[in-house]
């Protein structure tokens, strides 16, 4: 065999995974009973309050918990945790987005409750093992095995009461974990395959959810992207996206889904030039077609930005509650969490370019030091 040989680790996590629109409350039912649950505690904000109702109708509830912040306070999860102590819960299920399943980990990751998580966006928190908690201005991650629900129920249906702005967004948090996985510490062929296809699946489906909001097909394909963009994100590991918008969120408070929506054109500019062959997949997979002279970067953030128009995708943190003299400030603290593995070298200088851009919601270009 000549050339390099092919190698890699990769880590595949157990979970049950049920995808079926409309089948929410039979299959929950049947995990309760499955699992032999008789003190479940639900979580979910009151945003969620109806389909969580609807959904858990029947089920031996013992504690109904409705205070969800996004970024997961550490002081929230202290007091779900002693109330799932004092309730004697025995499951957790989480109905809800990403800070709705980070809660269910906060508490899983003491307590070792089994979690079935039903999510109501597509943000891929249920299939990752990756915890998240935010104290003094800083948003903590880590990993922990007890926090990755041992199901997952994907129902359509309950995101129809998604609006198509908060859609989007969370699509667009999605393709996020997509584009990390394919250069992310950890990457390697099978996650990178899944990163792609999700790609594919959420390009498909958000268009059709912007055009279609009761329908159920463009719902479905961003579910089934989502799931894959985080399966392939639980094994990549965070790359640069997650970092920084880990720190606007963590610092800032900014919301999360629409963070990573406006952060990732402009962290696939930057880094999409040091990695050709995986710019021009990613290209690829967001419908472009670029020829072997094309350059594979300008493709694939073409494409994005493509897409990003198509379907009304948020464009400037200054829209989302950044202060610009905040800027200077968040590139020093992107810098203390850097992976040294990032394809463009890094500076201060260079985030703070990025930073600003977005900022500004200015049209990616190549500011990175990805050309040095």
């Amino acid at each position: 065999m000549s050339g390099h040989k092919l190698a890699f680790t990769h880590e595949t996590l157990g979970q049950r995974v049920i995808l079926d629109a409309g089948g929410a409350r039979r299959h929950l039912a049947e995990e309760v009973e499955r699992l032999g649950a008789s003190r479940v505690m639900l979580i979910a904000g009151d945003g969620e309050a109806r389909i969580a109702d609807e959904v858990s109708a029947g089920l031996p509830v013992a504690l109904r918990w409705r205070e969800v912040v996004q970024h997961v306070p550490v002081e929230v999860a202290e007091r779900a945790r002693s109330a799932a102590a004092e309730a004697g819960a025995d499951l957790l299920v989480s109905v809800g987005g990403g800070s709705t399943t980070g809660l269910a980990k906060a508490v899983a990751m003491t307590t070792h409750l089994p979690i079935v998580a039903v999510p109501t966006t597509y943000a891929g928190s249920e299939a990752t093992r990756m915890w998240g908690l935010t104290g003094n201005r800083e948003k903590t991650t880590g990993l922990d095995p007890a926090v990755l629900p041992v199901t997952v129920i994907y129902d359509s249906v309950l995101t129809l009461s998604l609006p198509v702005a908060l859609s989007v967004a969370s699509g667009f948090n999605g393709l996020a974990h997509c584009v990390d996985s394919m250069w992310a510490p950890g990457t390697d062929p099978i996650n990178q395959a899944l990163a792609l296809e999700g790609i594919r699946a959420l390009t498909a489906g958000l268009p059709k959810v912007v055009a279609e909001p009761e329908g159920i097909d463009g719902r479905d394909r961003c579910l089934y992207g989502a799931y894959l963009s985080a399966v392939s994100f639980a094994s990549a590991g965070s790359g640069l996206h997650h970092k920084i918008c880990h720190v606007l969120g963590g610092a800032y408070d900014l919301p999360h889904a629409q963070t990573h929506a406006i952060v990732l054109p402009h962290v696939l500019a930057y880094n999409a030039p040091a990695v050709p062959d995986a710019a021009r997949r990613i290209a690829r997979a967001f419908g472009a077609r670029p020829g072997q002279k094309d350059d594979p970067a300008e493709a694939a953030v073409t494409a994005l930005e493509r897409l990003r128009g198509e379907v009304g995708a948020p464009r400037a943190l200054k829209d989302v509650g950044m202060a610009e003299f905040d800027i200077p400030g968040a590139a020093a603290r992107v810098m203390k969490v850097v992976p040294p593995s990032n394809p463009a070298p890094v500076s201060r200088e260079s985030v703070e370019i990025l930073l600003r851009a977005a900022w500004a919601g200015r049209t990616p270009g190549r500011t990175s030091g990805s050309r040095s």
